[in-house]
């Protein structure tokens, strides 16, 4: 049963703008490939980013996980000042959030300082909008959301989905 059909239609339940990246690896030498983010109304967007020539980072373990060719990031990606740009445009103000955002952050660092660009919003932690309650359900919801959802790529707009229904599955429950 979809999530809306549990939800009284008197409850507000705001939404939080949720992000994810993908990326050519871990560590210090990874760069953002995907960036993808859902907004509270539910409108997505994401796009491939163009590597710049000097990320070479390319890590065969990252590469089975996201599915994402070098060469299609080539062909299709976006440029750094694209990506920048519209990330700014569309999230001015806001305070986005993700659960990687370690590695998140580090990556739209990379990201905008490869644009020459400072972020006109806010990256912050998902962890922060969770209750301990929330947070010891979270890896068993999230499970059930992704098993009700099926079969769908590890893409970052997609995986920003599965969190933003992961929370609201677990506020609505309280």
């Amino acid at each position: 049963m979809p999530l809306a059909a549990t939800v009284p239609a008197t409850a507000t339940l705001s939404l939080p703008t949720v992000l994810d990246v993908e990326a050519s690896g871990f560590g210090r030498n990874s760069y953002p490939i995907e960036v993808g983010f859902v907004l509270p109304d539910g409108h997505t967007f994401c796009t491939l980013i163009r590597p710049l020539e000097h990320w070479t980072h390319w890590d065969a373990q990252a590469a089975m996980t996201h599915h994402i060719p070098r060469t299609l990031l080539q062909a299709k990606g976006q440029t750094v000042e694209q990506v920048a740009r519209k990330l700014n445009t569309d999230l001015r103000g806001q305070t986005v959030y993700s659960d990687g955002w370690a590695n998140d952050y580090s990556w739209l660092g990379a990201l905008f300082d490869a644009a020459d660009m400072t972020p006109t919003f806010k990256l912050e932690n998902l962890r922060v909008l969770l209750t301990e309650t929330e947070a010891e359900r979270w890896h068993q919801i999230k499970a059930q959301i992704g098993s009700e959802r099926g079969a769908q790529r590890h893409r970052a707009s997609a995986d920003a989905r599965v969190l933003q229904l992961t929370f609201q599955r677990l506020r609505s429950a309280s």
